[in-house]
């Protein structure tokens, strides 16, 4: 693993002992954390109330650390069942007001994805265990870790008495797995008041790409996530008795997700490729900078191969090229055994993970219209219905921009290494709300690594990077303050 040839001289020297002698004291604190159950997906009253209590400890650990907190109310959850249930508060909290300093914003969240020991777990997950240097448990690399390691980096200063280089602060939210909800309103809100005076807002909830070398994030893909139902009547049919006198929905929807992208992986709507960026020679040069071993990769992801054989290509093709994925089907027969049904109503599920420059209503129309035509062709008597249920703007960052730098700085001081600077192929829309509501500048500055299993069984951070990970951030908070007074 990468580390500093030796330690930094001055204030961050003691910073770093310090964050070392009190590892243990980090790691039981996120222990105490990942043993709250804050699952913000499954609708049961006994989770939401595990949330209230995560976001009560962690608006009571910021107050401890002489933060100004606010706890936003953020309604309730209409669920489809008549139920409601209370939304967590959203915190907003901040720790100085000096004008002469640059202001950094957090951005974390504290409610995790379902987990049950007996879905393959080697552990309890709200257990936080330590093998190898692995601390295994639900949330510690998504997204507890991350919100602790920032909170360790602004302890550690006042605990050993040093000013603060910069001011700092805090949007904490608890319902980021179940789609943020009232986020973007109280953002929009606040636009002229909280985040006013923010320099730049700092989001650690992705990966590296690697095990071993640090990275920073510009970008991310959106998705529009598209249903289209093939309807012939409300009950199924016997096919002994209707099998080749009718138009079977099933075969309509199998030709027209069939229809959508071929065997390369190239999307078969045409126009699609229209408005994507231009790669540029810059751009390429950074793809080929990135440390990815590709045949680890394979072997690490379990694949047999690959669409693409070259490393840029295949980086290419999840970060800054559209893909589209086709998810299920809803209404077909899915269990084990054999019967003999032919579904009256299917519905096929499908995603375009979108990129700069494309259009989310474009896409939309260019959909809609290659799918009519192929339904056409068919000349079926059934009906076709096409909706785009979900609409996610991609998001991308200048890397010129000082928060990129600062943190660059930061990770040649903490792991004497440059970092690999790359995208991610997924989604994360608070990014582009807090970059286009707030007008401010937006950083993805991740601590985990390739293999952490976020959303998955037996998720882990290491311990290595989560208390390297503190010192990144005390480190970050420095170089922000440096660049500032210079700018």
């Amino acid at each position: 693993m990468f580390s500093a040839s030796s330690p930094p001289p001055g204030p961050l020297e003691k910073v770093f002992q310090y964050i070392d002698l009190h590892q243990d004291e980090f790691v039981q604190t996120l222990k105490e954390w990942v043993a709250v159950e804050s699952d913000s997906v499954q609708p049961a009253p006994r989770l939401r109330r595990e949330l209230l209590r995560m976001v009560g400890l962690a608006a009571d650990r910021l107050r401890g650390l002489g933060a100004r907190v606010a706890s936003v109310d953020a309604g309730f959850q209409q669920l489809p069942d008549s139920q409601t249930l209370p939304v967590p508060p959203i915190l907003l909290a901040e720790l100085g007001r000096d004008p002469k300093k640059p202001t950094v914003c957090f951005y974390g969240h504290l409610d995790v994805q379902p987990a049950r020991q007996e879905d393959g777990w080697l552990t309890d997950p709200y257990t936080l265990t330590e093998v190898d240097g692995k601390l295994y448990g639900r949330g510690t690399t998504d997204n507890k870790g991350p919100v602790l390691a920032w909170i360790n980096a602004v302890s550690t200063f006042k605990a050993l008495g040093e000013d603060l280089p910069v001011n700092i602060k805090f949007l904490i939210e608890g319902m980021e797995e179940a789609g943020s909800l009232a986020l973007e309103e109280l953002v929009r809100k606040e636009k002229s008041g909280f985040f006013s005076s923010v320099d730049c807002i700092v989001i650690s909830d992705n990966l590296w790409i690697s095990q071993r070398k640090p990275a920073l994030i510009y970008g991310t893909r959106g998705n529009s996530y598209f249903t289209v139902e093939v309807k012939c009547r409300d009950q199924d049919f016997h096919s002994g008795t209707f099998g080749g006198i009718l138009n079977e929905p099933m075969a309509d929807l199998v030709a027209l997700l069939g229809s959508l992208v071929d065997a390369s992986g190239r999307i078969l709507v045409p126009g699609i490729y229209e408005h994507v960026a231009p790669v540029t020679e810059e751009e390429k040069r950074v793809y080929a900078d990135i440390d990815l071993d590709v045949e680890e990769y394979r072997n690490s992801s379990q694949v047999k191969r690959f669409l693409f054989d070259t490393k840029e290509e295949l980086l290419m093709h999840l970060w800054r090229y559209p893909s589209l994925s086709i998810h299920g089907i809803e209404g077909a027969f899915h269990e084990p055994g054999a019967k003999t049904v032919i579904p009256g109503r299917v519905i096929g599920k499908f995603s375009i993970r979108l990129v700069p420059h494309m259009d989310m209503s474009v896409v939309e129309a260019q959909v809609k219209q290659h799918l009519e035509y192929i339904f056409s062709k068919r000349n079926s008597s059934n009906q076709m219905t096409v909706s785009m249920a979900l609409g996610l703007h991609p998001w991308i960052a200048n890397i010129s921009d000082r928060q990129y730098l600062a943190a660059k700085r930061a990770i040649r001081t903490v792991f004497g290494t440059e970092p690999d600077m790359i995208r991610d192929g997924s989604t994360i829309p608070i990014a582009k709300i807090l970059q286009d509501t707030t007008q401010k500048s937006v950083i993805m500055l991740p601590l985990g690594a390739v293999d952490d299993g976020e959303h998955s069984q037996n998720e882990k951070i290491n311990r290595w990077n989560y208390i390297e990970g503190s010192k990144l951030f005390a480190a970050f908070f420095l170089e922000m303050a440096k660049l500032h007074s210079s700018w």
